[in-house]
């Protein structure tokens, strides 16, 4: 079964977003949960996207993705009308919402994507939500609005300082953090130097704290081994494991270790892809 693409957009540089046929997993998807997709039959590379949205009534899910590798540049290069040809899911554990009476939701980067899913379940479920949002630049900035709509209190923060206020997110948070009352639950996605700093902030607040690892994951079965991390002292998979643990357990610098393996291929990769160009039509 293919999945068409019935709406697509870039939201920032490199960064797309797209609605996507698929009935089974818009129905049964919960927040924190991922798909894996392969674009063609063609010996095509599988890759693990967060599912950032699900509409049951028009069996549709939305998927936002950044240009970084090969086959993320592929289903960038897609148009509204085209189709994927496989998409598997929904998979991973799903996030563990409850009421905690009041959380912190913070998102570095593309990481707000897989956040405002939870963050929205979050606020269904009748918690404060304060969400806090970090960005390198303004013309990064990406679901604003969306979170807005869904926080009861939204902080947006630019590393340069061309929006909003110029800080890292670690600061904001260590400030929710010290509120009395504190937060009951943090949640946080981002980069993996981001979370370990962030993590190292709510530690000392004793404010439990889930973190996403889905940026580690390759094929989304755990037979690869390439998404294993240490919690907890413990082998565990972020595919089948996770993809969210407690942040205060993580080995981040093990995990950044890792995260850095396969650089090389990812670059050749992607370089192979990005310096083909079609020949047809060149000539007229």
């Amino acid at each position: 079964m293919s999945h068409r693409i019935v709406g697509k957009k870039e939201l920032g540089p490199d960064v797309f977003w797209a609605r996507i046929e698929a009935p089974w997993i818009a129905k049964a998807r919960q927040p924190g949960q991922f798909v894996i997709l392969s674009i063609s039959n063609d010996y095509s590379e599988r890759i693990p996207l967060t599912i950032a949205g699900a509409d049951p009534s028009d069996d549709t899910i939305e998927l936002i993705w950044q240009r970084v590798g090969k086959t993320t540049a592929e289903l960038a290069d897609l148009a509204e009308g085209d189709e994927i040809a496989n998409i598997s899911g929904p998979l991973g554990t799903p996030t563990h919402i409850a009421n905690f009476a009041a959380v912190v939701c913070v998102g570095g980067g593309i990481g707000a994507a897989p956040l405002l899913p939870i963050a929205t379940a979050l606020k269904d479920a009748g918690n404060r939500v304060v969400s806090i949002l970090g960005f390198r630049s303004k013309d990064r900035l990406i679901l604003e609005e969306d979170f807005a709509r869904i926080s009861d209190e939204l902080i947006v923060t630019t590393d340069d300082g061309s929006y909003a206020r110029k800080a890292l997110v670690t600061e904001p948070l260590a400030e929710v953090c010290g509120r009395d009352p504190k937060p009951g639950h943090a949640f946080i996605i981002g980069p993996t130097i981001m979370m370990k700093f962030c993590c190292d902030v709510t530690r000392k607040f004793d404010v439990p704290t889930q973190v996403s690892l889905n940026t580690i994951m390759i094929d989304g079965t755990g037979m690869c081994g390439g998404c294993r991390v240490e919690v907890d002292g413990k082998p565990k998979f972020v595919c089948v494991d996770g993809p969210e643990f407690d942040g205060h357990r993580v080995n981040f610098d093990l995990m950044i270790k890792r995260m850095n393996a396969y650089k090389p291929q990812e670059r050749q990769a992607h370089e192979q892809y990005e310096q083909h160009q079609c020949k047809i039509g060149l000539d007229e």
